[in-house]
């Protein structure tokens, strides 16, 4: 494991736990050359997984693209960090399960979407606006309405 501050090689484990979801292994660890300390986290992945974008392009899955989605709809939000995790994990394990290697960006969306409904109304009405690419207020005032009929 590379250093993040000084690109070194001599990195060390001092200590491993699994993380607070459960499905990844926290390790700290502490750099030989400038003896700094910083966490990596260790997760299962049991196939890569290509995204098939609107326009054509394809380009390899990022869970850290999933994680900053639901950070940003649901930014200043009361919900729960750990159920937000839970949610992440199932839309992954749902991914790599599905036994494809490619799949569709709006596949992906509309798990967030089921995912952000059950946890956050107002973060999936923020994830809706960017994901049905909302034009005006009306758009708004007519995705609102269908939430609650």
């Amino acid at each position: 494991m590379l250093c993040p501050f000084c690109r070194s090689e001599d990195t060390q484990v001092k200590d491993s736990r699994p993380s607070e979801d459960g499905a990844s292994i926290r390790r700290r660890r502490q750099c030989g050359a400038c003896d700094a300390r910083f966490t990596t986290f260790e997760r299962v992945q049991l196939r890569e997984i290509s995204v098939m974008k609107r326009d054509g392009r394809k380009v390899i899955f990022s869970r850290e693209k999933l994680e900053r989605s639901f950070t940003i709809a649901l930014r200043k939000r009361a919900a729960h960090e750990n159920d937000v995790a839970m949610a992440i994990n199932e839309i992954v394990r749902k991914l790599e399960s599905t036994g494809e290697a490619d799949v569709t960006s709006d596949y992906i969306g509309s798990l967030v979407m089921k995912a952000l409904l059950a946890l956050d109304k107002v973060g999936y009405i923020r994830y809706a606006s960017v994901y049905k690419n909302f034009e005006d207020a009306g758009d708004f005032e007519e995705f609102v309405n269908e939430l609650r009929k």
